[in-house]
């Protein structure tokens, strides 16, 4: 793997965003804050086997255990009882973070079969970007036996940047393989 990410962005990302956006202040800069992993899991109301599997994938991929949503209201619609499982999350900060951010450059995203970049419209508007994966079968600690059923992801990179240009800069500077 490259360089640890947080030394490169202290190193080299800190003073190019400095040079090209001409921020007067060091604490102007972008970094990002935190990486949220969102897991849905509809089908856990019939079975609750489901969420121990999911909670296992997880803490396998980012090495902490997430926290199971709960419904807030009922859906007779969905057959959805209020309180019922249907979801999970995992919000990594500093170290785990940037430990996660370079397995999914690195490792994780040129796994995916006919990668050519993510896409540079997931951008919120406010800085954020969002990352939404269909299988968890690209990353290296799943192993394919061990999958019951194939199901997604999504990845949250919440930055400090006022702008998309500036989260771009910073993602980019950091090696996010963006679509040409």
């Amino acid at each position: 793997m490259k360089q640890d990410l947080k030394t490169l962005y202290l190193d080299s990302i800190v003073t190019k965003l400095q040079k090209d956006f001409e921020y007067k202040n060091i604490h102007e800069i972008p970094k990002i804050t935190k990486i949220v992993i969102n897991r849905g899991l509809g089908e856990a109301i019939e079975n609750t086997k489901i969420i121990e599997n999911s909670i296992n994938e997880l803490k396998l991929i980012t090495g902490q255990k997430p926290i199971i949503t709960y419904a807030k209201k009922s859906i007779a619609g969905f057959k959805i009882r209020e309180n019922s499982p249907i979801g999970m999350t995992v919000t990594l900060r500093r170290k785990k973070m940037y430990d996660f951010l370079n397995k999914l450059i690195n490792l994780a995203l040129p796994r995916i079969r006919d990668f050519r970049g993510i896409s540079k419209k997931s951008f919120d508007g406010k800085g954020n970007y969002n990352l939404g994966i269909k299988e968890q079968l690209i990353f290296p600690e799943i192993e394919y036996e061990n999958v019951e059923k194939i199901r997604g992801m999504d990845i949250s990179i919440v930055t400090t940047a006022k702008s998309d240009q500036e989260s771009f800069a910073l993602l980019k500077g950091l090696g996010m393989p963006f679509h040409k």
